[in-house]
C-alpha cells in the first residue's frame, strides 16, 4: 500500500525570527518514501538540519520579517496493516529495563506522575499486568475525556485533562502516557500522520495526529487512547516525553499561524486528487511552540 502525505503551514512575523522545525517523517521509515518534494520554503532560506537528543529530524530556518510558507509532499510505502496487538506481552520489571527506555517512566512537563499516581494504583493497580493492563488504561482515557478541537489549550496537562474530562488527542495520549508512568511501565508521546486508511472519512479538516507507545516485552506497541482502535497508515514524525520535546514547529517570537493544510491518505484510492486542493484553515489547536 502507498500513503500520500504531506502539508503547507505558513506564519506571518513581524520581525526575523529563528524557527525550529519538526516536520520530517522519522528515520525509522525514511527507507520507504518512494518519492518526495525537498523541504520547500517560500521564500527560499537557507535552513539546516540536526537531530535531537531522541532521534528526531529538526530543521533551523529564519522566517524573514512578514513570515513564510513551508511545503513537503511524499509518497511512502506502507504495509498496510494495523497497529500490533500482542495480549500475551508482559511488563519488563525496572530493575531489567534497557538504560534508554528509564527516562519514559519520569514524570515530563504534560505528564504529572506525582499527581496522578495514587489514582493510577487505585484504578489499575489489581488488574492483571502487561498488555491487558495497558489496555485498560487506554480504555478508561477513552471514556474519561471528552473529543473537540473546541477544547484544545496548549498548556492542559495530564491532570488537568482528569479533572476536566475534556481534550485533544495530545491531552489523551498525555494522560494515558502518565497513568502507565505511574503503573512503572514505560510510555512515550508520539506524533505523526494518520489518515482516515480503513474508517469512515472524518469530516473534519485534516490535522496531525497524537498517541503513544509503551515498552512492554522488550518492545515498543501503539496505543491510541483517542480512537481506541488499531488503525492502519500511522507514519511517525517525531517520539519524546510529551508534547514539550516534539513541537512540530517552534518560533523564537511571536507569529500568527494562516495556513495549515495536512494531507494523508491511500495513494490508490485518491489517485488524481492533489494535495493542494485540500481544506486551508487557521490553527487553533496547540501545535506551535
Amino acid at each position: 500500500m502507498h500513503i500520500r502525505l504531506g502539508y503547507e503551514i505558513a506564519i506571518e512575523c513581524s520581525a526575523p525570527t529563528p524557527v525550529i522545525s519538526m516536520l520530517d517523517v522519522n528515520g525509522d521509515r525514511q527507507f520507504q518514501i518512494q518519492r518526495q518534494t525537498r523541504f520547500l520554503t517560500t521564500p527560499n532560506v537557507p535552513v539546516s538540519t540536526y537531530e535531537d537528543s531522541f532521534g528526531n529530524t529538526c530543521r533551523r530556518f529564519m522566517a524573514p520579517a512578514g513570515g513564510i510558507r513551508i511545503l513537503y509532499d511524499a509518497v511512502i510505502e506502507d504495509s498496510g496493516l494495523p497497529d500490533e496487538v500482542n495480549t500475551l506481552a508482559n511488563e519488563t520489571p525496572v530493575e531489567r529495563l534497557p538504560n534508554e527506555a528509564l527516562i519514559y517512566l519520569l514524570g515530563s512537563r504534560y505528564c504529572e506522575t506525582d499527581h496522578l499516581s495514587d489514582k493510577a494504583w487505585s484504578l489499575f493497580g489489581h488488574l492483571p499486568t502487561g498488555f491487558a493492563r495497558v489496555q485498560a488504561i487506554v480504555d478508561y482515557v477513552h471514556s474519561h475525556l471528552s473529543f473537540s478541537y473546541g477544547y484544545a489549550r496548549s498548556t492542559r496537562t495530564a491532570a488537568q485533562a482528569y479533572e476536566e474530562r475534556v481534550g485533544v488527542c495530545r491531552d489523551f495520549a498525555h494522560l494515558a502516557i502518565a497513568l502507565c508512568r505511574c503503573m512503572n511501565i514505560p510510555a512515550r508521546y508520539v506524533n505523526g500522520f494518520l489518515g482516515d486508511i480503513g474508517v469512515p472519512q472524518d469530516p473534519a479538516p485534516m490535522d496531525f495526529s497524537a498517541w503513544m507507545e509503551v515498552f512492554l516485552d522488550g518492545k515498543w506497541y501503539t496505543f491510541d487512547a483517542r480512537h481506541n482502535t488499531p488503525r492502519i497508515g500511522r507514519v511517525v514524525i517525531a517520539r519524546g516525553r510529551d508534547a514539550t520535546d516534539v513541537p512540530l514547529l517552534h518560533t523564537f517570537g511571536p507569529h500568527r499561524l494562516t495556513t495549515f493544510k495536512v494531507w494523508c491518505y491511500e495513494q490508490e484510492s485518491h489517485p488524481a486528487t492533489p494535495p493542494m486542493q485540500g481544506v486551508d484553515r487557521t490553527l487553533t489547536t496547540p501545535l506551535l511552540a
